[in-house]
């Protein structure tokens, strides 16, 4: 089992900053690949930005010039930094983790950003 805890969110203005951190713990599997994901009320949860352990990163399209992914696999650690935000990031941000081998899909309890404008 991996257990993994979010910590960073809380509410920023319009133009400001944060950085989300995702500790893992527990069996991780060596190779995985773990990203942000985040839900607004009323609507779907979509992926924000994902990384694998050998660091390829993806991004949603209205984060790339903003949004950074980060980990430490020393440390089984993920950062997301987030710059300029907007009203529209405004959501419940949750870690994932997913194996690249085998079965398992892992989250953390979520943290809440909130922009305002």
């Amino acid at each position: 089992q991996v257990q993994l805890v979010e910590s960073g969110g809380g509410l920023v203005q319009a133009g400001g900053s944060l950085r989300l951190s995702c500790a893992a713990s527990g069996s991780i599997p060596t190779m995985n690949t773990m990203g942000w994901y985040r839900q607004a009320p009323g609507k779907e949860r979509e992926l924000v930005a994902s990384i694998t352990t050998f660091g390829n990163t993806n991004y949603l399209d209205s984060v790339k010039t903003r949004f950074t992914i980060s980990r430490d696999n020393a440390k089984n650690t993920m950062y997301l930094q987030m710059n300029t935000l907007k009203p529209e990031d405004t959501a419940v941000y949750s870690c994932n983790l997913r194996p690249h081998l085998g079965a398992g899909n892992y989250w953390g309890q979520g943290t809440q950003v909130t922009v305002s404008s």
